[in-house]
């Protein structure tokens, strides 16, 4: 069956894909990378399992949406769970979780040499898949895993863009060199992105809740390529009075013309991701977030690429991976329009 011939009002087929879709790959507008990866969260791990329980909560949702109609026409797909990936995660977890246990402080240096060249390796396989669907002219994607993993994506994408700017929607800043002595670290995305990647002109970080000092001082010393709307301040002005349309506008102030979106699910109220790996108590509702990327495309930006990561699959229920598979929706639609 062709995406054409698709009828979105049927209950899918367990076997379908993303969204009940017949769509594949070499069809689709937008691809989804899926990446399995959590080898360094420093906490709750599980979001290695992310991916595969969206595509069946995905199944779930309504594909009619009254703000975006039918992006799904467009085409979008999923690539499979890679085994060779699930694989190397579980190889570096084993070797990662004693120096995680000892919060890097008595790590084994070969093991930690390993977790880090598995970590380079998976930065390679993302951005070779990513570029292989960029050259085929495609939309890509990339859904974690937790939030080291769109490294290789950006990388891949600041080749084709030397000027764009990072939202970058969380509880935490990512701003940490070598995490726990990981180089590529869940919590070091951003930090390893503004040291090695000029392109990214400005991150622009919104949700943030639970930070170092030494990332303060990071963005200090960044001398405003970095603008950080905490959850505290956000909250406050709209205690004040202030719409979130308004407040979203001074956000998208901040940023440039093409946009990369970088989505940890963590940024969301912990209610709808609870079971993820590094849960704080505040955050963003799905509509604030939502209505924040219907305004990046309201604007007159282009989203130029996404990843969507953290969701951790919750023991016996399927609501984390619901809210992630809605979110993952809005992503997609809201990319496709911005390229109209």
């Amino acid at each position: 069956m062709s995406t054409a011939d698709h009828d979105a009002d049927a209950a899918p087929l367990a076997d379908a894909g993303l969204f009940g879709l017949p769509t594949t790959p070499d069809e689709a507008r937008l691809v989804i990378v899926p990446v399995p990866w959590d080898a360094t969260t420093s906490y709750r791990p599980g979001a290695a399992n992310g991916p595969a329980a969206i595509r069946i909560a995905s199944h779930q949702l309504d594909l009619y949406d009254v703000e975006l109609g039918e992006p799904w026409r467009e085409g979008i797909a999923m690539l499979d769970v890679p085994a060779d990936v699930l694989a190397w995660n579980r190889a570096a977890r084993a070797d990662a979780e004693p120096i995680i246990a000892s919060g890097g402080r008595d790590s084994d240096a070969a093991a930690l040499a390993r977790v880090n060249e598995a970590g380079a390796r998976l930065n390679r396989h993302v951005y070779e898949t990513v570029d292989r669907y960029l050259r085929a002219g495609k939309l890509v994607g990339v859904l974690g895993g937790d939030h080291s993993v769109p490294f290789g994506a950006i990388a891949r994408i600041a080749e084709s863009h030397d000027d764009f700017g990072i939202l970058h929607v969380d509880a935490h800043c990512d701003l940490r060199e070598a995490y726990e002595g990981f180089e590529w670290s869940h919590a070091s995305i951003m930090y390893n992105v503004i040291r090695k990647m000029p392109q990214v002109r400005r991150l622009v970080q919104v949700g943030i809740r639970d930070f170092a000092k030494r990332e303060a001082e990071v963005v200090a010393a960044a001398a405003g390529r970095i603008a950080v709307f905490h959850d505290a301040q956000l909250a406050d002005r709209t205690f004040a009075g202030e719409t979130w349309r308004a407040i979203c506008d001074s956000i998208l102030r901040e940023l440039p013309p093409k946009v990369y979106v970088s989505f940890d699910i963590d940024g969301l109220d912990p209610k709808l991701c609870p079971s993820t790996g590094t849960p704080v108590p505040g955050g963003l509702s799905f509509q604030q977030a939502a209505y924040l990327i219907k305004r990046v495309v309201e604007s007159g930006a282009t989203i130029i690429g996404f990843d969507l990561n953290e969701v951790v699959p919750g023991d016996g229920d399927e609501w984390d991976a619901n809210v992630g598979a809605r979110m993952l929706y809005k992503l997609c639609g809201w990319t496709l329009r911005s390229q109209r």
